[in-house]
């Protein structure tokens, strides 16, 4: 009985190999590999089921150059579209650049360029200065109607602007309000400044000295009275480079993208963002763009997640952390943008499986 006992653990013990042997051999089975072509094809089912009340083309690069784009409809990288907002952060990076060659100072307040400027030296919004108007802490929240009127010349609008802000009791660089109003202001300032009669001369020249935004026009309301915070066409194709020249640092030296990308409102009270509005999550403003958070207090890192969303849902975003850039190009009705960044968030954590996948 004793050897009969001793045959069977020593044939089990053969066969079927030892706990410590087990566990060797399934440390050689190899672990899953991605499929860069397999997730593509998940985000083309994802998209082509999501609910959309406009057509759309989505559109993602990552640090080694590979793209992914997916259109919707009668949507593609080349159709164009009214900017709205995303137009904000193309205006701020312009600015920047003429503070960056010389031309303009962060410091430099409206009066310094504009000799009609109709606020006087005892209200408190005299002391604004361009920092606060990229930064939409300027003091300046009540919007001029001419901001939508094409019979307006650009001069006129501004002055507008600031005799319906007049002696509106806020000082500068305390409260953040999100606004047409500032960038137009600053846009003056810029163009007076590099010595030229419009922004159309400003931007062409911007379009000519970086290969960027050829087709994209500032024409509305009208060419003349563009709206820098809302007022161009472009097509996803000219956005998408623009945000891959920025990311590469072509556009901006580092000390104007730190300037960028810097949290400028961490002191101010908000008085107004679409964002809290909308999606009930506190966001972060920096140079004409924003600094995402998912939560109804700001707990993210700044810089993260930055991006100029469009009140038609037109979403442009570079996202810091996994190091990638995309646009969703739509153009739905006036105050959807919470419909395109969550067409967005719907495929985010595929396309960070896509940007981690070689």
């Amino acid at each position: 009985m004793r050897l009969f006992l001793l045959f069977t653990c020593w044939f089990f013990i053969v066969a079927c190999g030892s706990g410590s042997d087990s566990a060797s051999n399934n440390d050689n089975i190899p672990p899953d590999v991605c499929s860069v072509e397999t997730l593509e094809t998940s985000l083309n089912q994802q998209l082509a089921d999501v609910e959309t009340s406009v057509d759309f083309t989505f559109s993602v690069k990552r640090a080694d150059g590979r793209e992914y784009t997916f259109s919707r409809g009668n949507s593609s990288l080349q159709t164009f579209y009214e900017s709205a907002s995303t137009s904000k952060l193309v205006s701020a990076v312009v600015i920047l650049r003429l503070v960056e060659l010389g031309y303009l100072a962060l410091t430099d307040n409206p009066q310094d360029y504009i000799e009609s400027w109709p606020i006087d030296s005892h209200d408190p919004l005299y002391q604004m200065n361009l920092a606060q108007l990229l930064s939409f802490t300027s003091g300046l929240e009540n919007e001029a109607l001419c901001l939508n009127s094409g019979t307006f010349n650009f001069e006129d609008c501004v002055n507008n602007i600031a005799t319906r802000n007049a002696n509106n009791g806020n000082t500068p660089g305390e409260s953040f309000y999100y606004s047409s109003s500032h960038l137009q202001v600053a846009g003056y300032m810029a163009y007076k400044a590099f010595g030229v009669n419009s922004w159309q001369e400003l931007f062409t020249h911007f379009t000519v000295q970086t290969g960027l935004f050829s087709q994209s026009l500032f024409d509305l309301p009208s060419a003349t009275n563009p709206r820098l915070a809302g007022g161009m066409h472009w097509t996803g194709e000219e956005y998408l480079a623009f945000l891959s020249a920025l990311k590469k640092g072509e556009i901006l030296n580092s000390n104007s993208m730190d300037l960028l990308l810097t949290d400028h409102i961490e002191n101010a009270e908000v008085d107004y963002s679409p964002a809290f509005e909308k999606l009930g999550e506190d966001w972060k403003y920096g140079f004409g763009l924003w600094h995402e958070c998912q939560s109804a207090e700001f707990n993210c890192a700044v810089g993260e997640r930055v991006s100029s969303p469009g009140s038609y849902g037109a979403y442009p975003f570079w996202d810091r952390k996994n190091d990638y850039i995309g646009i969703l190009a739509r153009q739905g009705s006036l105050g959807t943008f919470d419909q395109g960044l969550a067409i967005e968030r719907d495929v985010r954590s595929t396309v960070e499986d896509w940007v981690d996948c070689q």
